[in-house]
């Protein structure tokens, strides 16, 4: 069982490391659901000795990008290749919510030769079966999905469904308020070869910053502890297959 911990700092990358993660998504401001990474932060993951894919979202917001986002995408997944790392995680969707494919398309070209991996822009698509296919069609080595929930523990009957749809053809890892404590009914559920998680506890952060409005009081950083007990969740289950 793979675990892929996400990740946005340096703090987080190293206790990701440290505590046995199998694969890191790098990511900027989490918070927000993840955009893409600072160079800084990219040159240390492309040297922890992992497996590094690199979210490209280049703002906030809903995933209907612009000629000048998507432009903004291709030179950011340049320079992920140029780092040196594994791969891309993407998304586009169309105003409906279904995938924009010719974006994806576009963006798949830009990658090639990179792993790529579908984010939950898949979790808007109101036709799971078709955003499916379109994911198979182009390539994508895996999707990140919540089963169109908040919370992947809720959306376990849309995740067996994709999961089933995914018929082997594509990675389904789930992904989205997981933890030690619940993947093993997930898992249970919904039985695929990788989880994704942020294994992330909350962190104070400085009054004064707080006061000024920079940061809230409460942040979440990956813990290697949350790390080590996650694994040894999955290795748990592993052991009853």
């Amino acid at each position: 069982m793979r675990l892929e911990v996400c990740v946005d700092s340096p703090a987080g990358l190293a206790a990701a490391v440290a505590g046995g993660a199998d694969r890191i998504e790098l990511c900027a401001a989490l918070g927000l659901g993840g955009l893409t990474p600072a160079p800084g932060l990219v040159a240390q993951a492309a040297r922890c000795g992992l497996p590094v894919v690199a979210m490209i979202r280049p703002r906030p917001g809903d995933f209907v990008w612009s000629e000048g986002d998507l432009a903004a995408m291709e030179a950011d997944i340049a320079a992920m290749r140029a780092a040196g790392l594994a791969g891309v995680v993407l998304g586009a969707s169309l105003p409906d919510g279904r995938l924009d494919g010719a974006a994806l398309a576009r963006l798949c070209t830009a990658a090639a030769g990179m792993e790529r991996v579908l984010h939950r822009a898949f979790d808007l698509a109101p036709d799971v079966a078709q955003a499916v296919e379109v994911a198979v069609r182009l390539g994508f080595a895996r999707i990140l999905t919540s089963g169109g929930a908040v919370r992947a523990m809720d959306g376990r009957d849309r995740l067996a469904l994709t999961l089933r749809l995914a018929a082997g053809r594509i990675g389904i890892l789930p992904g989205s308020g997981i933890t030690a404590e619940n993947v093993a009914a997930l898992l249970a559920a919904v039985p695929v070869a990788e989880v994704h998680a942020s294994c992330a506890g909350e962190v104070a952060t400085g009054a004064q910053a707080v006061a000024m409005g920079f940061a809230p009081a409460l942040r979440r950083e990956t813990d290697p502890g949350r790390v080590r007990a996650m694994k040894a969740a999955l290795a748990a289950v592993q052991s009853r297959v």
